[in-house]
């Protein structure tokens, strides 16, 4: 898929991407992840952690983990508000799923607050389902949604 400004490489995220992960992260929510959450991400997942590159520059990331009950978890997803709806965040989702099903995980879930209108939409088109209702889940109390895709 090209866009105007050169095609989108998805590649395992690098110690050399960190200062730009956390623009990507910065710019996406009102509530961003600390840098050290982000650092810690990095070096803990970086198997399952990648970024998504248009001409040399990261405009997105993903990143996911293997959990002990045999599902992946993405824990985080975001794109930069000007890269959004080109596909992006899907390609990003995708690396994800193959990463999974590398490591013969059966089901991928996330956790999604109730207010991420444009997010549950997104997660439905790749075949995610409200499976709970996290009561009061964020730190500030908000409801989350859990949601499980089969692979």
């Amino acid at each position: 898929m090209s866009f105007e400004k050169g095609p989108v490489v998805i590649r395992k995220a690098l110690p050399s991407d960190f200062n730009k992960i956390v623009e990507v992260e910065a710019s996406s929510f009102k509530r961003p992840y600390p840098p050290a959450l982000l650092f810690s991400l990095l070096y803990s997942h970086g198997d399952m952690f990648y970024v998504a590159l248009v001409n040399g520059e990261v405009v997105g990331y993903a990143v996911g983990a293997k959990r002990r009950d045999g599902s992946g978890h993405v824990i985080s997803i975001a794109v930069k508000p000007e890269w959004r709806r080109r596909g992006i965040g899907f390609k990003l989702m995708e690396a994800l799923f193959n990463a999974f099903k590398e490591r013969g995980l059966k089901r991928a879930l996330l956790e999604v607050a109730v207010s991420n209108e444009e997010a549950v939409v997104f997660y439905k088109h790749l075949g995610f389902k409200a499976a709970a209702l996290l009561k009061g889940y964020y730190p500030w109390g908000e409801d989350a949604y859990l949601m499980i895709k089969e692979l």
